[in-house]
């Protein structure tokens, strides 16, 4: 075998087609897609409105680099963006074509807002223990993720990471905690402070109390540091909202948004900013030191915005909100029948729970008893210090119907009672 999967020593069984929530193996084996793969595909796979759409882009305009032409595609999609963020503040969008990219564009832009104010001491990070940001070296750093640290762990920059508990420690602890790392580190030495509004693979479905992001902003206000929040995995619907932090009333000064946005039919990211951030840079030197060959790639882009348009023509949203609800409550009953379940957690379809962190291995038999059982869901992890493998991401398409949800939580329980 030459393609490399993550497992070397597994073989996998392949995908031949997907349709809706299902994905079907070599065999014809049908799988409920109870994580959107990486908590990606939110409109799940072969959607009749998308497909003929990316055809027919197909014939258009496929690729133009971003610094020899424009694109109406791009520019369509930046709009887009603009009209959906909170109080049209993100009125600029930088594309890219991961997450991880879009959160390095994050850091590099913050740099350059503070180089373009004669600032240029202000290049240090403050971000959270319980954090994961992406796999590139520069988004690792910034990651408290240790599991996916710990190979790389003496090339990476050292950070302070707030270690304070979101749920258990109180809110007064938490502030007093970030005041006293801008202390230390000095307010003239900090560029940005960097958080996830619910923390997915490295805190399972983890979020703080309802005036965090408020105090949280007002401390970076008052200390003149860039707030960046990192909605890859939260932006664009999958939390019942278009941006997570609408659920905390507070807005970033810079956001990354990422796997909702293709929604699995396309590479793509996203790096907005607000008018604040971007005029320094477009008034001194006039140039973002950051970019890759298939940056606002048209094809993606043009697929990006038609993803959006049937969240919105579907009222995807409040499909969202609906069946989050009625899952999460199933999870709770669930957690009562079977004591492994320790911690449920979630917003909209982004739910996640914790198991008992004392049996060992029981992460990796749940996801493999689930996967024999035809359900696919996405590991997490958890526990005081966010090392333990005990966590599960319950995150299935926007799209998911009353009776496919009854299967998932069908198939869970299954699994669970397998387990036991």
């Amino acid at each position: 075998m030459h393609n490399i999967q993550p497992n070397l020593n597994k073989t996998y069984l392949k995908a031949t087609s997907a349709k809706g929530v299902y994905i079907f193996d070599e065999n014809g084996k049908a799988y409920l897609d109870g994580s959107s793969g990486a908590v990606t595909c939110s409109l799940g796979h072969s959607h009749e409105k998308l497909l003929p759409f990316i055809k027919k882009q197909l014939d258009k305009l496929q690729f133009v680099y971003r610094s020899q032409f424009a694109s109406e595609e791009a520019e369509q999609l930046a709009t887009r963006l603009y009209e959906l963020s909170p109080d049209r503040s993100l009125t600029h969008s930088f594309f890219v074509n991961s997450g991880t990219e879009a959160i390095e564009t994050a850091m590099k832009i913050a740099i350059q807002y503070w180089q373009e104010k004669d600032k240029p001491e202000k290049t240090h990070f403050i971000t959270r223990k319980k954090s994961y940001h992406g796999i590139t070296m520069g988004a690792l750093s910034l990651s408290g993720h240790a599991l996916r640290r710990q190979r790389f762990e003496d090339m990476l920059e050292k950070y302070p990471a707030l270690s304070a508990d979101l749920e258990n420690d109180s809110l007064e602890d938490q502030v007093a905690e970030f005041e006293k790392a801008i202390d230390t580190i000095g307010a003239s030495k900090i560029a940005a402070f960097v958080a996830e509004p619910m923390v997915g693979a490295a805190g399972t479905a983890l979020a703080p109390v309802n005036e965090y992001y408020a105090c949280f902003k007002a401390v970076c206000d008052k200390h003149e540091i860039l707030f960046i929040a990192d909605e890859v995995m939260t932006g664009l619907g999958r939390t019942g909202t278009w941006f997570g932090m609408e659920h905390w009333g507070t807005q970033a000064d810079i956001v990354a948004v990422g796997k909702s946005l293709g929604a699995g039919y396309a590479p793509i990211a996203a790096t907005l900013m607000t008018d604040k951030v971007l005029a320094p840079i477009k008034k001194g030197s006039g140039l973002i030191m950051s970019g890759h060959t298939y940056s606002g790639h048209p094809l993606s882009c043009a697929t990006a915005l038609r993803v959006l348009d049937i969240v919105e023509e579907d009222d995807l949203l409040d499909n969202v909100n609906r069946k989050g609800t009625y899952i999460k409550s199933a999870l709770y009953d669930l957690q009562k029948k079977y004591p492994v379940i320790q911690i449920v957690r979630g917003k909209g379809l982004m739910m996640g729970f914790e198991l008992d962190r004392t049996i060992k291995g029981i992460q990796a038999k749940l996801i493999e008893r689930c996967y024999q059982n035809g359900l696919l869901i996405y590991p997490a992890v958890g526990g005081k210090e966010g090392t333990d493998e005990n966590g599960v991401l319950i995150s299935p398409p926007f799209t998911i119907n009353k009776s496919e949800a009854d299967e998932l939580l069908g198939k869970l329980e299954q699994s669970l009672k397998e387990c036991s």
